[in-house]
């Protein structure tokens, strides 16, 4: 059999990787720890799905384990696993370049401006899947030695790298399978050849990790020789040095906060604390487990819908798959955690997931409880004062001040994200639109609920009032709320780029309908008194041949032209039919790649503008008709279709 060695180039993107590892990341070293028995872990639990079906692979030897070996006089630290293992093929792949779409974006953040904030990258390296890198933070070499469960014997390999532009690679005996990371420590990292050190580091970081993580006991000797201290001595027996349990079949009395933040950190590889979590065991038609966590912040691809996202499978405690994005819909898609059935086949496939009845309970259990976690943090923002409803001071416990502020931050982070909901979760539609907050012509804050703006809503006001806009901006100042700010009423200024489509999915909220106040003639209804509605119905008939005119100078342009009341300071703007295409949300569409259907809107003037009165008669009729629809587009956001056009207008004018 040949030994010969390969050398081979480490894909450009690992070498950079690699000086970035090895040149900045010193605040957080022990974090390679939790990445190497991570990996280690997660390849005992790929060996234990793909035994399912293949048992021989375990090759007589179905007890799974890390262990953690390490060598003062060589300075070495071994971190060994008897998973799945490598061949030759899959460790060039594997440890020599970087699968992940995100890793250019994973460059960038590493290279810009966090350079500052060390640890903070240093969470980063779990987070793109580069964990393995992450041993270079104190190894000047690292030696791999693995081989594919099922291989024979001599088909081993030793994959070897000084963390520079290249590696080795070459064929070897190895009788054991599995995979053994041999980490030649630089003389700054010795501290982790200190068995007392990788405990803590261990039980800080990997005590939730199902398998045993074995080291060597030590005990302690007394020197032969007078005068010299004694030392630690290696006594051949290994102990099991985390809890080796799952942590989510564990009592939850049993578990610290610090317990289930850390786990939070594992699976997520997020560096902070999650924003709550909820832990159940849930027993009647389908049994499951389920820890579901709230970041709390939101990842940088969260709005990459094509990402695979989800929560970990278990079935009876054997892994079965990463990001089972049947049990979470797509609008719930920053929930991190675990569910572990008792009923589903440990066979259970991506297909079987989609038409499986128990899946369908797991799911909807799931989103029932996110969603319950949610309403809790929304419930204690209102303690914010410690006063009740009645002004009267409540008595806040400290786990209500704990949560004080959180849904703020929660909806901050995802608040668009669950808007998705609307369209995409029907049974729960009312519960999501309870959860949502807007800012509105009474708050620049984005803290007002539909509820909160039912309970305020005017005598006789008759429907919920919005406009959705780019900005908050472009919304507070928009033309179409001048007769509402004029008479005091509310309206929701809505400017996240999904709102538009979500609230075509929410038609009335507690029985009251929703309404955009730049859809649909403006029917203020008992708002109105009657001598205003009269007013400007006379105002209408009198304008009537104006109007005619405006609508034959604008025909190609406007679909219609009418005298309105929602106007007070400006001369005039643009609406679509009740049950039309919004401007802002044909926009969208376009700067998206997609077609939006060719509708005209609908120009509506002020009669008691000074510009719409000079119209009348004008020798520049045909010019001032065209700059006052082109100013109602500019006005919402859009631009005209012919810029030149109104600028020579416009100027024309001003000579």
């Amino acid at each position: 059999m040949s030994h010969t060695k390969h050398q081979h180039s480490f894909q450009a993107e690992v070498a950079q990787l690699l000086h970035l590892v090895t040149h900045s990341l010193y605040s957080n070293k022990e974090i390679f720890l939790r990445e190497l028995v991570s990996n280690a872990s997660d390849a005992c639990d790929k060996l234990r799905f793909e035994a399912l079906n293949q048992p021989e692979l375990y090759e007589g030897q179905s007890e799974l384990q890390v262990r953690l070996a390490f060598d003062q006089a060589a300075s070495t630290l071994t971190i060994t696993d008897n998973g799945i293992g490598m061949s030759a093929q899959e460790a060039i792949e594997h440890l020599g370049t970087i699968a992940k779409s995100g890793t250019k974006d994973f460059m960038s953040r590493l290279n810009s401006d966090q350079k500052a904030n060390a640890s903070e990258q240093g969470q980063l390296i779990g987070q793109f899947g580069v964990g393995f890198y992450s041993g270079f933070i104190v190894a000047d070499k690292i030696t791999v030695e693995s081989r594919r469960a099922g291989l024979p014997a001599d088909q081993g390999v030793r994959w070897s790298s000084a963390g520079a532009g290249d590696f080795e690679v070459e064929t070897i005996e190895r009788s054991a399978r599995g995979t053994s990371v041999i980490l030649h420590l630089r003389s700054d990292a010795e501290e982790f050849l200190n068995a007392w050190k990788l405990k803590q580091i261990i039980g800080k970081y990997s005590d939730h990790i199902s398998l045993p993580i074995l080291m060597e006991q030590e005990q302690w000797q007394d020197s032969e020789k007078e005068g010299e201290p004694g030392a630690m001595v290696k006594t051949g027996e290994w102990e099991t040095v985390n809890k080796a349990s799952a942590l989510w079949t564990r009592p939850k009395k049993d578990i610290t906060p610090e317990q289930y933040q850390e786990f939070y950190k594992a699976i997520s590889h997020d560096h902070d604390n999650p924003l709550a979590w909820s832990h159940n065991r849930v027993e009647g038609n389908t049994e499951y487990t389920q820890l579901l966590y709230v970041p709390a912040k939101a990842p940088f691809d969260l709005w990459n819908r094509d990402k695979k996202a989800g929560v970990k499978l278990y079935v009876k405690r054997v892994f079965i798959m990463d990001d089972a994005e049947a049990l979470m819909p797509q609008y719930l898609r920053f929930v991190k955690g675990v569910i572990d059935s008792s009923d589903l086949p440990l066979n259970v496939s991506r297909e079987l997931l989609q038409e499986s009845r128990d899946v369908r309970l797991i799911r909807d259990g799931s989103v029932k409880r996110v969603l319950s976690m949610l309403e809790d943090l929304a419930k204690h923002d209102k303690h914010e004062t410690g006063e009740g409803a009645d002004g009267v001071t409540d008595l806040v416990s400290d786990e209500d001040k704990a949560k004080e502020g959180k849904y703020r931050q929660f909806y901050a982070e995802f608040g668009a994200v669950l808007k998705e909901g609307l369209g995409e979760d029907f049974a729960n539609r009312e519960r999501i639109a309870r959860l949502l907050r807007f800012a509105s012509t009474s708050s620049d804050q984005t803290s007002v609920s539909l509820e909160q703006y039912k309970a305020r809503m005017k005598a006789g006001q008759e429907a919920i009032y919005y406009i959705t806009a780019d900005s908050l901006a472009a919304a507070k100042n928009s033309p179409q709320l001048e007769i509402f700010k004029k008479k005091g009423i509310e309206v929701l200024l809505m400017t996240d780029r999904v709102d538009e489509w979500a609230l075509g999915y929410l038609q009335d909220f507690d029985g009251t309908p929703l309404q955009s106040v730049a859809k649909g003639a403006v029917d203020l209804g008992q708002l109105q008194d009657e001598a205003e509605k009269k007013a400007a119905e006379e105002v209408a008939e009198q304008f009537k041949p104006l109007l005619a005119q405006l609508k034959e100078a604008l025909k190609d342009k406007a679909e219609d032209v009418r005298a309105t009341t929602r106007l007070v300071d400006s001369p005039a703007c643009l609406v679509v039919q009740e049950h039309g295409m919004s401007q802002q949300l044909a926009r969208l569409l376009k700067q998206a790649g997609q077609s939006a259907p060719e509708s005209k809107p609908v120009l509506e003037v002020n009669p008691g503008h000074p510009l719409v009165q000079k119209l009348d008669g004008s020798v520049h009729f045909h010019d001032l008709a065209h700059i006052l629809f082109d100013q109602a587009l500019l006005a919402e956001g859009g631009l005209p279709q012919d810029p030149a056009a109104y600028v020579r207008r416009v100027n024309a004018l001003l000579v």
